[in-house]
C-alpha cells in the first residue's frame, strides 16, 4: 500500500465547468451514421430511422453538444447536397475516407436527431474546397427565421423554425497536408477572418471556432496558432485543439501518463492565445475546444485492409477501435485535465460517440453496447458539473520510458451548485493500491455519498456484444469523514469518483 494526500479549499477554484466539455462528434465516417445512428428497419428505430437504443445510450451520457458533420470529411462537403427531398439528393464520393456518401441523413435529420438525444449541434463549415459564400448561405439556411433566400428554402423543406445552431467550427484540421484544401496559416487565418465577419453578419449570436494544431507533435504547432489568430482573432471566440492516444508498442506505463502531454498542449495554447492577445492589446481572451480527443490505434491496420478491398463502398466499417480498461484509465486522465484546465477549455468533443472511435458500439441489426471508455466519460459528464476545484496532491511517482517521473495519483475535483463536492482519481500503479488522505476540512460538515471504482485485473479487457460488462464500475462504501479527513483506498489501475453531499 502506498501512500498520497490531497487538499481540497473552496478557494482553490480554478473556473465554472462548461458543461459542453462533454460534448462528443459525429462524422459521415464509417458506421458513425449509417448503421450507428441511423438504421431504419432495426427493431429499436422510430419513424425517422434512428436507433432509439443508441438514443438512450447517448441520453444516458449527457452529451449536450455534437459536432457535425466531419471532420475530414467537411473538408470536400457540399452542405447543399444534404438537404431538400432525399430522392434528390446527390451520391457524392467522400475523398477523405474513400467511400460514398449518400446523403440520406443531411441537415434537417440530424437536427432532429440531436434533438430527440438531448444535445446541441456544433457545425463545421468547409473551409477547404469551398469559403465565404458557403459558410454564410448554411448559416442563413439554419438560424434566419425567413423571408430570404436560404432561410425559405429550409422552410419549404420542412423547418418552418430555424435550427438555431449557436456553435459553429470555421473548417477542420486547416494545418494538415492531409486536408483538401490544406492551407498555410496566413492564408487560413485569413480566409477564417472573412467567413466568421460574413456568418456573424447573418446571426450575431454564434460562436465560432478557428482551426488551431491537429496535434501537439505538428511541425508548424505554437506557429500555425499565432499566424492564425493574428488574422482572425477579433471575429472568433476559440481556438481548437486535436489529440488522439495510443500505445501501440504495450508501454502502459508511459500511456497511461498521456496527459502530461495533454496538459502541456493545452498550456501552450494558451500562452499562445494571449500573446495574440497581448500584441493586439486585447481585453478579451479566446478559450480552447477541444473538439476532437480520444485513443485512437486499435483499428489501423484493419482499416487499410478494408479501403483495400472496398474502396467507395458506403458505410464501411471503419475507425472500429475496441477499447480495452486501460483506454478508460487514459481517458479518465484527460477528462481530470480538462477539469483543471476549466478555466479556458470550455468545449471537448470525444471523437467519436458510435462506432467510430467511439464509447458506443452497434450490430447492423443487432445490439447496442457501451465500451470502456463509456463509463469514466459518464461519471465526469454526471457529476463534474459546477466549479472545478484543483487539489493539492501529494503523490508516490514512477519512472516511465517517455515521461520521466509521473505521479501515481491524477486527481480533480468540482463543487456543485447544491455543494455536492465530488472527487475524480486515478491510481496508475501497476501494482499498489494508495491510501488517499483527504482534507476537506474548509468544507465544513460534509456526509459521505458514494465511492464509484473502475477496475479489472487485465489491462487488455474490453466489453463486446456477448459480454457487455466485462469492465464496468463497482460500488464501494464511500469512506467516513472524520473532522473533515477522510482515507479513500484506490485500487491498483482504478479510475475513481467519490462525492460527498452537504
Amino acid at each position: 500500500m502506498k501512500n498520497a494526500t490531497l487538499i481540497l479549499d473552496k478557494d482553490f477554484a480554478v473556473g465554472r465547468v462548461d458543461p459542453r466539455i462533454y460534448g462528443s462528434f459525429i462524422e459521415h465516417l464509417g458506421r458513425a451514421v449509417y448503421g450507428g445512428i441511423y438504421e431504419p428497419g432495426h427493431p429499436t428505430a422510430d419513424a425517422d430511422g434512428f436507433r432509439g437504443d443508441v438514443i438512450a445510450k447517448v441520453r444516458e451520457l449527457g452529451v449536450p453538444v455534437v459536432r457535425y458533420p466531419g471532420g475530414n470529411f467537411v473538408s470536400a462537403f457540399d452542405w447543399e447536397d444534404s438537404v431538400g427531398p432525399r430522392e434528390s439528393r446527390p451520391r457524392r464520393l467522400d475523398l477523405a475516407w474513400g467511400t460514398t456518401e449518400t446523403n440520406e441523413v443531411g441537415l434537417h435529420e440530424f437536427a432532429r436527431w440531436a434533438a430527440k438525444a438531448g444535445a446541441e449541434v456544433m457545425y463545421a463549415v468547409n473551409l477547404g474546397t469551398r469559403g465565404v459564400d458557403a459558410a454564410r448561405s448554411v448559416v442563413e439556411y439554419a438560424n434566419h427565421p425567413g423571408g430570404s433566400l436560404w432561410s425559405d428554402r429550409r422552410v419549404r423543406n420542412g423547418a418552418k423554425e430555424p435550427f438555431g445552431i449557436k456553435l459553429w467550427c470555421l473548417g477542420n484540421e486547416m494545418d494538415g497536408p492531409w486536408q483538401l484544401g490544406h492551407k498555410t496559416a496566413r492564408e487560413y487565418g485569413r480566409l477564417a477572418n472573412e467567413a466568421a465577419m460574413a456568418m456573424k453578419r447573418v446571426d450575431p449570436a454564434i460562436e465560432l471556432v478557428a482551426c488551431g494544431s491537429s496535434g501537439h507533435d505538428m511541425p508548424t504547432f505554437g506557429s500555425w496558432e499565432y499566424e492564425t489568430l493574428d488574422e482572425c482573432y477579433d471575429n472568433v471566440d476559440y481556438v481548437s485543439l486535436h489529440r488522439y492516444y495510443g500505445n501501440p508498442t504495450g508501454d502502459t506505463p508511459s500511456f497511461l501518463a498521456s496527459a502530461i502531454d495533454l496538459d502541456g498542449f493545452i498550456r501552450e495554447v494558451v500562452a499562445t492565445c494571449d500573446a495574440v492577445a497581448g500584441k493586439r492589446h486585447a481585453k478579451r481572451r479566446l478559450h480552447l475546444s477541444f473538439d476532437e480527443w480520444n485513443v485512437w490505434y486499435h483499428s489501423n491496420r484493419q482499416d487499410e485492409e478494408v479501403l483495400k478491398a472496398k474502396k467507395w463502398g458506403r458505410a464501411l466499417p471503419l475507425l472500429e477501435d475496441v477499447y480495452n480498461f486501460e483506454d478508460a484509465l487514459l481517458v479518465g486522465t484527460i477528462l481530470t485535465t480538462f477539469l483543471k484546465n476549466a478555466d479556458r477549455v470550455k468545449i471537448a468533443c470525444l471523437a467519436q460517440l458510435v462506432n467510430v472511435i467511439a464509447p458506443i458500439m452497434t450490430r447492423t441489426g443487432g445490439g447496442c453496447w457501451a465500451q470502456t471508455i463509456f463509463h469514466p466519460m459518464l461519471h465526469a459528464s454526471r457529476y463534474g458539473r459546477g466549479t472545478s476545484l484543483r487539489p493539492l496532491v501529494s503523490s508516490p511517482v514512477y519512472e516511465c520510458r517517455a515521461y520521466g517521473a509521473v505521479p501515481l495519483v491524477e486527481a480533480a475535483a468540482t463543487l456543485g451548485d447544491d455543494g455536492s463536492l465530488t472527487l475524480f482519481a486515478v491510481n496508475r500503479s501497476l501494482a499498489d493500491d494508495v491510501a488517499l488522505r483527504c482534507d476537506l476540512r474548509a468544507f465544513g460538515p460534509l456526509r459521505p455519498a458514494e465511492h464509484l471504482v473502475l477496475h479489472h485485473d487485465d489491462v487488455k479487457a474490453a466489453n463486446t456484444e456477448a459480454r457487455p460488462d466485462e469492465v464496468r464500475p463497482a460500488r464501494r462504501r464511500a469512506p467516513r469523514l472524520d473532522g473533515g479527513r477522510a482515507t479513500v483506498r484506490l485500487p491498483a489501475l482504478s479510475w475513481n469518483v467519490v462525492r460527498f453531499l452537504p
